[in-house]
């Protein structure tokens, strides 16, 4: 297999049947198509991922994408956007001092205008650019394209920790690692990149101020332990029908949003003064955010949604699947399946398992912004203590 093969199967498989190119202008996509085209046939493996990054993210529906991270080398250094911020959260031992600084610059040009500049590679909205963005700031080769770097001498990023001090790291181009080692394929915002949930589930009985219902991942290839642990909050909720709720679901990439429906049924069936808050932001996507829409149209203004904004809007395509590219482990997530829970709309693309659990939910306004600054548990139960005394209120 060959980049032209690769090329030429995103044109059958995506390209011809992702409903979201159907508002793209054929002429646009053959620009970049033979972009990529040219540089398969000089063999500039970088630059035709970062083509197809660009021809991919036309849409700007963040299911569909190509996801490199598997085919690149990066410099090692962990970026992720906290907040609206790049931090460096992982550094070879030389820069440990530099690790949690926000990132200012590199060589010069300010982290901002790299960002603008950026856009057209990443497909989604803002925050779920800000999510899968920071791998560009250490992929050399982005940095060319960006007009960052020349492609040769040293990058120097410049870094400000929380008392203001400036640092600046210069570290060794020819020290790359694969690209995967440092920003996983979905990224969660965690300083260990190799982090996963461990459970589906995790309860903290707050006692007279409430229950902390813990969701990490609605994605469960086996198809029983999400089922049961679903089975198992919906049950603690029943058991507890006056008791305020606080569902953390930040970090949720998403999954089937179908499966967790015996919870939602159980939050909006317990007493009409019951409030619930909802605990989101940038890494929360997809299914994940189906389920707020949902409760959010159930329980209208009982709802508290805090945190910030999450990684997709309410109108998007999904569904669909991944394919593998021969260039190095590419994959390319391409969507097949219409939702707009704004609405409340569908099209001969949404599922009728899907069409029929859809609703006009309208927009998904923070009530309160809070952004963990770290991975800290004891923060987390404290700022939950605090919700939880207001939803008593």
């Amino acid at each position: 297999m060959s980049m032209i093969d690769d090329l030429e199967q995103i044109e059958r498989t995506v390209l011809a049947t992702d409903p979201s190119f159907r508002a793209i202008e054929r002429r646009e996509m053959d620009r970049l198509i033979t972009e990529a085209r040219q540089n398969a046939l000089a063999n500039a493996k970088d630059a035709f991922l970062l083509s197809l990054m660009r021809l991919l993210a036309l849409p700007g529906n963040g299911h569909t994408r190509l996801i490199p991270n598997n085919a690149i080398s990066v410099l090692p250094l962990r970026f992720v956007t906290i907040g609206a911020a790049v931090r460096l959260l992982g550094a070879p031992s030389g820069f440990a001092e530099a690790i949690g600084s926000e990132l200012i610059s590199i060589n010069g040009i300010p982290v901002s205008e790299i960002e603008v500049a950026a856009e057209e590679f990443l497909a989604g909205t803002r925050q779920r650019k800000r999510v899968i963005g920071p791998i560009l700031f250490a992929w050399p080769s982005a940095l060319v394209r960006l007009g960052v770097f020349s492609g040769s001498g040293t990058i120097e990023y410049r870094t400000r920790n929380e008392t203001g001090r400036i640092s600046e790291l210069v570290p060794d181009t020819a020290n790359k690692v694969p690209g995967s080692a440092l920003y996983p394929r979905n990224e969660h915002g965690k300083t260990d990149a190799f982090w996963s949930p461990t459970t589906f589930l995790e309860i903290m009985d707050f006692g007279q101020r409430g229950l902390l219902l813990v969701l990490p991942s609605f994605f469960d290839p086996g198809e029983t332990d999400l089922s049961n642990a679903v089975s198992e909050a919906a049950d603690r909720v029943r058991s507890h029908p006056d008791t305020p709720l606080l569902i953390d679901v930040r970090g949720n990439s998403g999954g089937n949003f179908l499966r967790t429906m015996p919870l939602i049924d159980a939050i909006s069936g317990g007493a009409e003064d019951r409030r619930v808050g909802v605990l989101v932001d940038k890494f929360t996507f997809s299914a994940a955010i189906v389920f707020v829409a949902i409760l959010k149209h159930r329980l209208g203004a009982r709802l508290e949604l805090m945190g910030e904004e999450m990684g997709d809007g309410l109108t998007f395509f999904a569904e669909g699947g991944t394919i593998d590219l021969s260039t190095g482990g590419v994959v390319v997530r391409y969507s097949s399946a219409f939702h707009d829970w704004a609405g409340g709309n569908i099209d001969e693309t949404t599922p009728s398992e899907i069409a029929k659990e859809i609703v006009p939910v309208g927009t998904l306004e923070l009530d309160r912004t809070w952004i963990a600054k770290s991975d800290d548990v004891e923060s987390r139960d404290r700022f939950c203590r605090e919700v939880l005394d207001s939803l008593n209120s």
